[in-house]
């Protein structure tokens, strides 16, 4: 018996989770733009678009700013296994899921790991970094910018000073943050960058931008062992987006043409306007919670406009609430990992999903969700009433 399979057909969703984020209906029809070769002349020049653009948003002339063809996850690793070898202290921030990622790759890359903590929903502190870095004469150093397990904003200048004072490397994770927030890696010394195409630049999942200066460029060409992943080598992934063109791998080509489209989007939007939207709502939708008698988990001053998390109230059922949303209104909502599960949701604002529209739909969303669950610690209309007024 043949089996049949209907078309594609998924119900069309409102992401405010932690990612993905919605798409532009221009970058999905980008992506259906005819293939063409991966060494194709007209290709490599939208290859160059994308440099160009990514620089844009980085906020750098970095000549190594490229596309890794695979996730966030991948740019992850492509910047500590290019720029640690086996033996290397390593210090990784940790302060939520990701630092922990971190962690694991530089035993994986046969590095000596060198934590420094602090509390999940909480900055990594300046001055304990600067304690630690006073025991220790590391390679490179790792932080989160922008804690996407906790809703943390990490400010980076003043660790960037410290980090570079040490004679260390400054790696930073802007998986979240990058068309959010400013990311300004010139200004801010930042040696090693990576991102993803998800989140607030609004592109489907599959690519990762990174960023490496000259400095860090130069200490991967100094290694005195091959990098430890072939295909994440950017010794040879460099000649395939520099001037040689040299084959090293087949290129996702029409997550390229999104991307480039994506990337245009937020420079036709302009990244101080970008900022303001993305500001502007998370003010609302903040302002919204505390009036349904809900509480912020990060740290105040230091909360993610794109990425809100909150405490779940008391005697509220986590998944039946998530459920009830995505079913009765087609949102979806995140919620915590590891030490914070069951206890946060993560509330995304991020790229087209960030809109008022999405912000006053799930206030009132949410409402409909405590009063399914018999929850009365609540005004009707408060939290939808307080956002307007925010606005």
């Amino acid at each position: 018996m043949v089996k049949s399979f209907p078309d594609l057909n998924p119900t069309p969703r409102i992401l405010m989770g932690p990612g993905p984020s919605n798409v532009h209906p221009r970058v999905l029809r980008a992506m259906a733009t005819p293939v063409i070769g991966h060494l194709d002349p007209e290709f490599l020049g939208i290859m160059n678009d994308t440099r160009d653009l990514l620089k844009f948003v980085f906020q750098t002339k970095n000549t190594f700013t490229i596309a890794v063809s695979a996730t966030g996850s991948a740019g992850m690793e492509t910047c500590l296994v290019n720029l640690i070898e086996p033996g290397e202290e390593v210090v990784i921030c940790v302060n939520g899921v990701f630092g922990e990622r971190m962690s694991d790759i530089v035993g994986r890359c046969g590095g000596k790991l060198i934590r420094v903590d602090a509390p999940w929903g909480r900055i990594i502190a300046p001055a304990d970094l600067k304690k630690t870095l006073a025991t220790c004469k590391p390679k490179l150093v790792a932080l989160v910018h922008a804690e996407t397990s906790t809703g943390a904003w990490q400010p980076i200048e003043e660790i960037s000073k410290i980090v570079h004072e040490a004679g260390a490397l400054l790696v930073l994770d802007t998986v979240t943050s990058l068309g959010g927030v400013p990311v300004t890696l010139d200004a801010w010394g930042v040696d090693a960058c990576y991102s993803g195409t998800q989140k607030c630049l609004s592109c489907p999942p599959g690519l990762s931008p990174v960023s490496f200066n000259d400095r860090a460029m130069q200490a991967v060409r100094a290694r005195k062992t091959k990098v430890q992943s072939w295909y994440l080598d950017m010794t040879m992934v460099e000649r395939y987006w520099g001037e040689e063109r040299f084959y090293h791998h087949t290129a996702p080509i029409s997550m390229i043409y999104a991307l480039r489209e994506a990337l245009k989007i937020v420079y036709e939007e302009g990244l101080d306007a970008r900022f303001a939207r993305h500001m502007a709502n998370h003010r609302a939708l903040v302002a919204g919670l505390h009036a349904m008698g809900m509480r912020m988990f990060a740290q105040e001053g230091h909360r993610l406009p794109m990425l809100n998390t909150v405490w779940i109230p008391e005697g509220v059922d986590d998944l039946k609430v998530r459920k009830f949303l995505l079913a009765e209104h087609n949102i979806e909502l995140g919620g915590g990992l590891g030490a914070v599960k069951g206890k946060i949701w993560r509330v995304g604002l991020m790229g087209e999903s960030s809109t008022k529209n999405n912000v006053l739909l799930f206030l009132g969303a949410l409402e409909r969700a405590f009063k399914a669950q018999g929850y009365t610690k609540l005004t009707a209309g408060a939290g939808v009433a307080a956002a307007i007024a925010a606005y």
